[in-house]
């Protein structure tokens, strides 16, 4: 397939459990492999995948011979803790059968929520895409209780899109995506080919989920395209066993229904910087850093920086100010003001060497940054 052909350059792939089972109580294998040719496809074109995958407690259940277990949180840890092993190695084979490799990253909310893992978890997701690893992310269900958990594939999803700056979130399901009515009910039903605003009446036309095995339906969908979109990430949602859906959705094809980006994924980041908790800290920069940062668009490096205010850990937002005290810009850092001053007025080439390891040649990257 030509590069040309494809309208994305970040992909977050989610499938639900009933599109690994095909409606049976296993992982149907044969089509898990069909879904990872096509995703084998666009890494080969230079589109870059990410995995969300359900299926652990499913994996965990057929694997241990669908034992009578009473439904109790314990009892879907035992199984996801089971599952979630036998659902890498599926993935993992599967995706060697086309030369590629997969890396697991297992989490929860808080994950999310708190910053510095938060960038620990994107760091790890972006170390593994530029050395051409397939990241397959789940919810860490053996251990998180509901106080944590993101609670459905979908919305961790759409947060994992977040997370990696991508620009497409394809979400896969046993629909071929947003009816005007219920198909299972009603044969009239009219595809939905194009959303443009999700409102009350597009939510209530949302159903529940259909197989049992899953955790979101249709709902929890609309939640996660709403929170993709809004930070400028289109959304398909179509059904994972239409015929070369993933490729065809990433071709711009018409696949299920397509829901339109809100804004740029910058803009995003910058009303949430902005709108975001107070500034813990400040640096200073000398002229060359502030022409740097302010008219060409660059990220900010410890070079520029000549002084460091504040206690600080890294992820916090931070004022960018001149000699001056005036002040430029905002953003999240990746440093720590211990860090940051023992790294000040150096080249980012020697940060490694002066703090033994390093978080990337920005100190804030321009995506972080709100230039006022």
């Amino acid at each position: 397939m030509n590069l040309s052909e494809i309208g994305y350059r970040r992909v977050v792939v989610k499938l639900g459990t009933s599109v690994l089972t095909s409606g049976s109580n296993k992982l149907d294998r044969a089509h898990m492999v069909e879904l990872a040719r096509q995703m084998a496809q666009m890494m080969k074109a230079g589109v870059e995948v990410v995995l969300c995958t359900s299926g652990a407690i499913a994996a965990g259940r057929e694997h241990l011979g669908y034992p009578k277990l009473a439904d109790t949180m314990a009892n879907k840890q035992l199984l996801a803790a089971v599952g979630q092993s036998q659902l890498i190695l599926a993935w993992s084979q599967l995706f060697a059968l086309y030369g590629l490799h997969v890396g697991q990253l297992l989490l929860t909310r808080a994950d999310l929520h708190d910053r510095e893992r938060y960038l620990n978890a994107r760091d790890s997701l972006n170390a593994l895409l530029a050395q051409g690893i397939i990241p397959i992310i789940n919810e860490n269900d053996a251990v998180a209780t509901t106080e944590i958990k993101v609670g459905d594939n979908d919305n961790l999803s759409a947060r994992a899109a977040l997370l990696c700056d991508a620009d497409l979130l394809v979400l896969l399901t046993d629909q071929k995506g947003l009816f005007d009515a219920d198909p299972r009910s009603n044969p009239d039903a009219k595809l939905i080919k194009q959303v443009v605003n999700i409102d009350d009446s597009l939510r209530m036309l949302a159903g529940g989920a259909v197989s049992g095995l899953g955790t979101g339906g249709m709902a929890t969908k609309l939640e996660a395209a709403d929170i993709a979109r809004r930070a400028g990430i289109e959304v398909v949602i179509a059904s994972g066993h239409q015929q070369d859906v993933i490729a065809n959705a990433l071709c711009k094809q018409q696949v299920g229904t397509h829901f339109t980006a809100l804004e740029n994924p910058l803009e995003s980041r910058k009303q949430w910087i902005l709108a975001g908790p107070a500034t813990k800290g400040k640096v200073v920069l000398d002229s060359g850093a502030v022409q740097a940062v302010t008219a060409k668009g660059r990220s900010l490096l410890s070079k520029g920086i000549i002084e460091v205010s504040g206690q600080f850990e890294r992820g916090a937002t931070l004022q960018i100010v001149d000699e001056q005290g005036r002040e430029y810009a905002r953003g999240m850092t990746r440093y720590s003001a211990r860090d940051l001053n023992k790294i000040a007025g150096q080249h980012s080439d020697d940060i490694e060497a002066i703090l033994g390891y390093d978080y990337g040649d920005a100190v804030v990257h321009r995506n972080d940054m709100v230039v006022l």
